[in-house]
């Protein structure tokens, strides 16, 4: 029996890293998409994969900015699939690295807009199609980068993150009674294009520095976050929300 069967899921920042691999995952577990991100071309290669394997999914492309999107997100999979289950809210970026005092203010409002309030917008659409089935998942990727620890250059990432982490808390208190958990996954290192680590001006050193933080001494592959998402997406994880959920390879734990 698959963990996802007869549920419906929405995943964004699908068309490539950890939620390419969590659709996947997700459509082979059972579960019926619908998925989003900037790029049309990827999503559509995402779907045509998808269906080869005999899953069901739908491409929306759009800006995760947008409220609108967010709206349209939940009503294709109200109107397609009949409802929603679970929300996967995953698409992000890091922005540019540097000084506070060097920071442009436009990459810092560019951040807090994809990271956080398009966590605000997704929620807010989910959060109701989710009571309307009887309860669900709502899952927001975040970071251990403003939770477990600061690095230097990333404070616009690292308080939209910690921001992630603060409505995860307080939607898990407003929504708990209606059967829906709310949980924050935060990864360590993952080896995704949007990687520093995979930045054309970073040389091996920067991936020499990176898999040194983690205790397990390498990067995850998306397919291991894939994993966590679907443990938090699914019934194994039923009395679980609230949490700020690790999947870092230890990267929280290593000092030395």
């Amino acid at each position: 029996m698959t963990a996802l069967k007869d549920k419906v899921a929405i995943v964004t920042g699908a068309s490539s890293g950890i939620g390419r691999a969590a659709a996947r995952l997700f459509a082979a577990e059972g579960a019926r998409l619908v998925v989003t991100a900037r790029r049309q071309s990827e999503l559509d290669t995402l779907v045509s994969e998808i269906e080869a394997a005999d899953g069901e999914a739908i491409a929306i492309a759009g800006d995760i900015r947008e409220e609108a999107l967010a709206q349209r997100l939940v009503e294709t999979a109200t109107e397609r699939f009949g409802g929603l289950d679970i929300g996967f809210n995953n698409a992000g970026i890091i922005g540019e690295l540097g000084p506070i005092r060097e920071m442009a203010s436009e990459n810092w409002h560019e951040v807090i807009a994809i990271n956080l309030s398009s966590a605000f917008f997704g929620a807010k659409y989910q959060a109701p199609a989710l009571e309307a089935r009887g309860g669900g998942s709502l899952i927001f990727t975040a970071s251990f980068v403003g939770h477990t620890a600061g690095l230097t250059g990333m404070s616009a990432y690292a308080a939209s993150k910690a921001g992630q982490i603060g409505l995860v808390k307080a939607l898990a208190a407003e929504l708990g009674g209606k059967r829906i958990r709310v949980n924050a996954l935060l990864p360590g290192g993952t080896d995704t294009p949007a990687s520093i680590t995979n930045d054309p001006a970073s040389g091996p050193e920067v991936l020499a520095f990176v898999e040194g933080i983690h205790a397990m001494k390498r990067m995850a592959r998306p397919e291991e976050i894939a994993r966590a998402a679907l443990f938090l997406a699914s019934d194994a994880s039923s009395f679980v929300t609230g949490t700020a959920f690790l999947a870092d390879g230890g990267v929280s734990i290593q000092r030395g």
